[in-house]
């Protein structure tokens, strides 16, 4: 109830002015003395192990909430299992133009263009590198891209750069290709672009003493055809893991009447489920048990993290989720998880990945 009356208040402002707002509250939350009074209880039950890495649960926050501000520490104290901050770029990048951020609260959903607004990864790794491990409770992802202005021909040396500079402080990283809020970003999942970037990201990978696992983010906008290739350059690759997906450029079901339709940008939140859920179980049943498949797009409740689940996903992301829950999504989300999976006799996580793919 006080949630609800508080977002009621803060949805009458603009949303990045509220973003700003939110900012040093989560930093405080943050702070290990109070990060330990506000932490929810643990779930055992919901504890899984998958890229090489623990995770307390598998709800993560997902790129785009944390631009390289770095309060994570926050997140976690509010009960994330993982927090994947990004997207970054080489250089810093103020974005796309005001207003780029729009609520469609009738659905659900959020749409953006915010364009990679970042402080770039020098400031970054400079924030990462003075967080203690008792800040880092969870697994810590970070997302990169490139800048605008590098033309895609030389996109390599962008994510490399980014690979350089913030792998000693990532649990695991995500190449991120597929938002549509960059020009000509999305053309790097075609075949010939694809291979070349993500085999030159993990032959860099390959030099370093300790790399933290790759994953490559892709669109919900694909074709069957070209998700299917896509999977498989990653496949061949090497990559580590497959984030599916980002947001969709589609505007489904009643979103298409709304007024703020016509809005440039990636639609994410409720009407993006479907589309998001369809791939995921697509890609599982591509890649089977090789490599993990984390399940983005629509995750509003426990009941939408479990049909990612069942679809394929080993671990699932939130966003929009968490703008319209507040405060209590993830132990609310993760509460509901817990007793769907034993209301199906699971007796843990990993069982249920891809149940519904049997």
């Amino acid at each position: 109830m006080l949630w609800h009356a508080a977002r009621c208040l803060l949805f009458r402002l603009d949303p990045e002015r509220v973003h700003g707002l939110a900012v040093p509250v989560l930093r405080a939350i943050g702070k290990p003395a109070v990060a330990g009074l506000v932490r929810p209880p643990e779930r055992p039950f919901l504890a899984t192990r998958c890229l090489g890495l623990d995770f307390r649960n598998p709800l993560g926050l997902a790129a785009g909430f944390d631009k390289g501000e770095v309060f994570a520490p926050g997140l976690f104290a509010l009960g994330f299992g993982s927090v994947e901050i990004g997207t970054i770029t080489p250089r810093p990048q103020a974005g796309n133009p005001r207003p780029r951020l729009f609520r469609l609260p009738e659905h659900r959903a959020i749409l953006n263009r915010m364009g990679f607004n970042n402080d770039g990864a020098e400031a970054c790794a400079g924030r990462l590198a003075t967080l203690t491990p008792e800040q880092r409770p969870g697994v810590l992802g970070i997302n990169i891209g490139k800048n605008k202005v590098t033309p895609n021909d030389e996109a390599e040396k962008d994510y490399l750069a980014c690979i350089d500079r913030l792998h000693p402080f990532a649990d695991y990283l995500v190449v991120n290709l597929s938002s549509p809020n960059t020009p000509g970003l999305r053309e790097l999942q075609g075949r010939a672009p694809l291979e070349r970037l993500l085999g030159a990201c993990m032959n860099r990978l390959g030099q370093l003493p300790k790399a933290p696992p790759l994953l490559v983010k892709l669109a919900p906008d694909l074709s069957p055809e070209a998700l299917d290739e896509a999977v498989d350059v990653a496949l061949a690759a090497g990559v580590q893991g497959i984030v599916a997906t980002n947001t969709t450029i589609q505007r489904p079901g009643p979103v298409a009447r709304h007024r703020r339709a016509g809005e440039a940008g990636g639609l994410s939140g409720a009407p993006l489920e479907p589309l998001a859920t369809a791939a995921v179980k697509r890609i599982y049943l591509r890649v089977g048990a090789r490599i993990p498949v984390v399940g983005v797009g629509g995750v509003m409740t426990a009941e939408a993290a479990y049909a990612k689940i069942r679809a394929g996903s080993s671990l699932v992301q939130a966003y929009t989720g968490f703008i319209y829950g507040g405060p209590r999504f993830a132990p609310s989300l993760l509460s509901g998880l817990e007793a769907l999976l034993k209301r199906d006799g699971f007796e843990r996580l990993e069982d249920a990945v891809g149940a519904d793919c049997r």
